[in-house]
């Protein structure tokens, strides 16, 4: 399956992804509109200490400890992506406990998100990835993570 996988190395730190994510999955065609003014909730996270940058989002965990404890069943995995039915989600924040990246987090409505790899929404593919200026975030075959190693 792919994933996405983040260098640290080439990682700027510049929070577009987060932005490109936030606007990607907020339903608008129009970035302007969908952002300003609003605090976004992206579902990738820049982290930074001491001069590092990194960006964090699911890993799709083969064994994945956040369904194991979704205790109504809101998420799930299928062919290793792991997606959450928003419909089914009562914001208890189990998962948010059980993950141990801590990529699960409240949406502006409450429930948990999550990345889903941009497979639902009108991108169709990570928009962290499709827009990162330095292309330290690649989506690839978890068998051949050769880019993120350099």
């Amino acid at each position: 399956m792919k994933r996405i996988y983040v260098s640290e190395k080439w990682c700027l730190g510049c929070h577009l992804c987060e932005y490109y994510c936030a606007f990607a999955n907020s339903g608008s065609d129009d970035m302007a509109k969908a952002l300003m003014n609003r605090r976004i909730n992206p579902r990738i996270q820049v982290e930074e200490r001491s001069g590092i940058s990194f960006a964090v989002s699911c890993r799709h965990c083969e064994e994945p400890l956040c369904v194991k404890s979704c205790i109504t069943g809101a998420l799930s995995s299928e062919g290793g992506l792991i997606t959450i039915d928003k419909n089914r989600c009562v914001a208890c924040h189990t998962c948010v406990l059980a993950c141990p990246y801590g990529t699960i987090m409240p949406s502006d409505d409450g429930m948990m998100q999550k990345c889903e790899l941009c497979l639902k929404n009108a991108i169709g593919e990570p928009a962290c990835v499709k827009y990162c200026p330095n292309r330290a975030i690649i989506y690839e075959d978890s068998a051949a993570p050769a880019a993120a190693a350099q």
